[in-house]
């Protein structure tokens, strides 16, 4: 087979006409010849970070969309179903993303549970990581959040680094805030990446100690337009992410979305591609061509390098993407999951035992970091009341895999003013997460949940919407179109309640994120995530 038009040549840095000849799947050869197709030809595109459970279909699904796109691999961090599931989990996505022709790059999950301060459904301890490690399927050992453990020296921490080391294998990073001397100390334990960075100075400090910095831009963390500058000063250093991509945004585009806000700022075309396309292949030494001869023929064909409209997909020397289309038929999935408990009631969510004034989280949006406020709020019978025309919320966790009582706190800036939203997508454990005006509306929106064995839920007065996500509580048996459109349905329904937040539904599930400072709660309590402490517990 061979394919004409301005090949793009990355590794070289030059852009030529010509023909790339295609063989048993490799890249036979490439010839510099007038051609009068006037496509370009390049490599495609790889997201270097990214928890695939995000988009709420599973690894195949997710395919039949990304290969549209123009990626054509994956670092994929199975945490989020690890922590409901176990090694079980990890294998779980292995499988499925077999036939998805999109190269996926699984990693052993670093953080099950990611840490002690809440309830997850699993642990996976060092020796369960050596001996994913040791599996050709999995590339690396995820994000290694738990970096008060690596600066302590922590045995199971340091067992699980040592674990990847002996492995050959690289290890991610996941560190926000982090800087001067713990951060050095963290890079030195052999931490690779951070995609964690939320300002310019905080990434330049990693950088110093030669730590790759992953720009960031998913659906509810956005870091591109503070990172950006880096494009000019460190190249080389870098790579691009999603980290989290909700189905309707997956719908829109991926790393092809970045690289064409790069090229359009004016960014040198090659530097953005070394950084799409090359340095994860050679980070994380992945199994992905560079339109190379000898390379597995794993190439896209855009319209411009003005426009980037991905026109075709390639992997292994096969088609499996055109305008817009995969080659990937539509199948059945199979269903595991890890849901005990029974309904609630509205008692079950009142805020006892708490006096003025309380703390309370502040969601910030497009951010995982959260600030810390103390506000005073009503009392009936002397239990505090929330106070939705100040903007302050309910927000409840309830562990979803053993009957326990439910921990209770506030939150302001979701803007709701009548009714509830509730997710099982709820970093790291995936617990039940609710924010609401008033304890019915809570608990209707968490039953419909235990009902489901998980998903997004949505009261509005009598009206009641939602999402089942019945595989771990975290993805959907169905396509990534049909849950998208589910899902923007969702989206805008809870916008039209008063949220005033980006993603609603991203938001609230990171408000569950110990890892991330500053303040968020957990099933066992309200958490202060910079002390590493409980502000109080159920």
């Amino acid at each position: 087979m061979k394919v004409s038009g301005n090949i793009i040549d990355v590794v070289n840095r030059k852009i030529f006409k010509g023909s790339v000849c295609i063989e048993n799947g490799l890249v036979k050869s490439i010839i510099a010849e007038e051609t009068e197709e006037s496509q370009f030809i390049l490599p495609g595109f790889i997201d270097a970070h990214i928890h695939i459970e995000s988009s709420m279909v599973v690894p195949y699904e997710f395919a039949r969309v990304a290969l549209t796109h123009g990626t054509v691999a994956t670092i994929s961090d199975p945490h989020e179903i690890a922590n409901v599931m176990g090694v079980a989990g990890v294998k779980y996505m292995i499988d499925n993303a077999q036939n998805a022709k999109l190269k996926f790059h699984f990693g052993a999950p670093s953080c099950v549970p990611a840490t002690n301060f809440e309830t997850a459904g699993a642990v996976i301890d060092s020796q369960a990581v050596a001996d994913l490690l040791a599996m050709e399927d999995i590339h690396y050992l995820s994000e290694m959040m738990n970096y008060p453990g690596v600066l302590q020296g922590d045995d199971e921490v340091m067992k699980k680094i040592a674990a990847a080391k002996k492995a050959g294998k690289p290890i991610d990073g996941h560190a926000p805030g982090l800087r001067g001397a713990d951060a050095e100390q963290y890079i030195a334990a052999g931490i690779s990446t951070d995609h964690e960075c939320f300002t310019l100075d905080e990434a330049l400090d990693k950088l110093k100690h030669d730590m790759k910095i992953i720009i960031r831009e998913g659906s509810a963390a956005k870091n591109f337009d503070a990172l950006h500058p880096l494009i000019k000063s460190h190249p080389d250093m870098l790579m691009f992410c999603s980290d989290d991509k909700h189905p309707d945004d997956l719908m829109v585009g991926h790393i092809n979305q970045l690289v064409k806000r790069s090229v359009d700022l004016g960014y040198d075309l090659f530097d953005v591609l070394h950084i799409a396309c090359v340095h994860p292949v050679r980070h994380y030494n992945m199994n992905v061509g560079l339109l190379q001869p000898g390379d597995p023929a794993d190439f896209i064909i855009i319209d411009s390098i003005e426009s980037f409209r991905v026109l075709k997909t390639y992997i292994d020397g096969e088609k499996v993407a055109e305008k817009g289309e995969s080659v990937l038929a539509g199948t059945s999935h199979p269903i595991i999951n890890n849901f005990t408990i029974s309904a609630k009631h509205p008692a079950d969510f009142q805020v006892a035992n708490l006096q003025n004034p309380v703390a309370c989280i502040e969601a910030i949006d497009g951010e995982l970091i959260t600030e810390k406020a103390m506000v005073s709020l009503p009392k009936i019978n002397g239990i505090l009341q929330p106070y939705p025309e100040k903007d302050i919320l309910k927000i409840a966790v309830i562990n979803r895999y053993r009957e326990s009582k439910i921990a209770m706190g506030f939150i302001r800036n979701f803007g709701i003013k009548n009714g509830a939203i509730a997710s099982t997508v709820a970093h790291d454990s995936h617990n039940i997460i609710v924010v609401g005006t008033d304890d019915e509306s809570m608990c209707r929106a968490a039953n419909i949940l235990i009902r489901n064995k998980g998903g997004l839920s949505v009261v509005k007065g009598d009206q009641e919407s939602s999402i089942a996500l019945p595989i771990a509580g975290l993805m959907s048996d169905l396509s990534c179109a049909e849950i998208g459109e589910k899902y923007a349905r969702l989206d805008l329904l809870v916008k039209e309640m008063g949220c005033r937040l980006t993603a609603p539904f991203m938001t609230l599930s990171f408000m569950a994120l110990l890892v991330i400072p500053n303040i968020k709660i957990s099933d066992l309590g309200l958490f202060d995530a910079s002390g590493f402490r409980f502000i109080y517990q159920v």
